[in-house]
């Protein structure tokens, strides 16, 4: 994976630092699996704005994507990787023997050409999916399952990972992305390697009309508002407008948000910052 640095030739591709797409080998999606991808720019189904700084932006289809891979024990070749432009990992077309075709989100250094397989006695192997009892400590995992079949919730953006740290009678731990120590069911199935594009925080967009396209409006900082519209709004002259938080009054940092008592506290080991909980 590459990005791609553009020479200055206009303003707005002085600082844009582009994907090289390497990986992709097709611009045209598999019609069977792409629906109709309707936007909502910010409304709700009253037809009210819901969220601001949401409109616009380039039209866009969905591609089916598989992240239960519950199709077992049936080989399937990798046909082509694509962009997916609802997410920022690549996907990759999968033709199965049977012949039915799938989408899965493509893992790093996954080939055009290459087999991968999943079920409950499948090698280990990149691109494979199985359960978690049946991997080896240490294996890079991504697209990880919170419920058996439930499909994968989790370390499925550009670059996620988590490492198989630990594995118990009921419970497997996992390293996830942010450092924390997290428990998942054993059973629960998850793709071996790293999701791919891992590139992608490298990218500059270079200008604002390029947000414009992804269907994200300019937003309005709070401190530059009045008093009536924000809570860091007003003052004279460039007021720094006290302590940040958001619209709602919602402080900005170090406030806790997490539930206390939430019934997944039990599953976490240790937090991100590395602390661990009291059991």
């Amino acid at each position: 994976m590459a990005v791609k640095k553009y020479k200055p030739i206009t303003a707005g591709t002085r600082w844009r630092i582009g994907n090289a797409y390497a990986e992709v080998t097709t611009n045209v999606p598999e019609k069977s699996l792409v629906e109709y991808l309707k936007a909502s720019g910010g409304r709700n189904s009253n037809g009210r704005r819901s969220m601001r700084y949401i409109g616009g932006g380039h039209k866009k289809m969905y591609r089916i994507i598989d992240f239960k891979r519950n199709k077992k024990d049936i080989p399937a070749k990798v046909a082509e990787i694509e962009y997916d432009p609802n997410r920022t990992a690549f996907i990759a077309l999968l033709n199965y023997a049977d012949g039915e075709k799938r989408y899965i989100i493509a893992p790093q250094g996954l080939q055009v050409g290459a087999t991968v397989v999943s079920g409950d006695a499948v090698a280990p192997e990149l691109g494979n999916a199985l359960q978690l009892k049946n991997m080896p400590l240490g294996t890079v995992v991504h697209n990880i399952e919170m419920q058996p079949g439930q499909g994968g919730k989790m370390a499925r953006s550009a670059g996620a990972s988590a490492q198989l740290s630990n594995k118990e009678e009921k419970y497997a731990v996992l390293k996830m992305p942010s450092g924390e120590l997290r428990k998942v069911l054993i059973n629960c199935y998850a793709t071996v390697g790293v999701a791919s594009n891992s590139d992608h925080s490298l990218e500059s967009l270079g200008k604002a009309g390029r947000n414009r396209w992804k269907g994200v409006k300019p937003r309005t900082r709070g401190v530059a508002m009045n008093p009536v519209d924000h809570p860091m709004g007003g003052g004279e002259g460039r007021a720094s407008g006290g302590h940040p938080r958001s619209r709602t009054g919602k402080i900005a940092k170090g406030l806790k948000t997490r539930t206390k008592g939430k019934g997944s506290d039990k599953l976490i080991i240790q937090r991100s910052n590395g602390k661990k909980l009291s059991k």
